[in-house]
């Protein structure tokens, strides 16, 4: 079966800057893209930013600038860097993942469990 697993939350300080990584376990042909999301408390689940298989980056407007996605087609991984972490930053952070299963036989879309960031002031 395949599935996401997140590393990489924490507790961390304003002004801080945090790493998160995303991993596809199983087997697939290949990512059709990959992304991250995030849900505060209280709040919907909004997109941070994705990257496509043309390397093609689709980013929230208001988080530009302090959120950098990449990803490793052959590790089938993606990680999401985060500077200059604010209060604001708090929530769960999931990983969101459309695959192609093996022989392009059908598009899957697969969810993380997600992983807990909290920034403090």
């Amino acid at each position: 079966q395949v599935q996401l697993v997140e590393s990489g939350g924490g507790l961390v300080q304003a002004g801080e800057s945090l790493g998160l990584s995303c991993a596809v376990h199983g087997y697939i042909h290949s990512i059709k893209e990959i992304g991250w999301y995030r849900q505060a408390p209280g709040g919907q689940r909004d997109l941070v930013a994705a990257i496509t298989e043309l390397d093609t980056i689709k980013s929230a407007d208001s988080l530009k600038g302090r959120f950098t996605i990449s990803k490793d087609d052959v590790q089938k991984t993606a990680s999401l860097q985060i500077s200059s972490l604010k209060v604001e930053d708090t929530a769960v952070y999931y990983c969101k993942a459309d695959v192609w299963a093996m022989g392009y036989s059908k598009l899957d879309t697969l969810w993380g469990r997600g992983t807990q960031v909290t920034v403090s002031s």
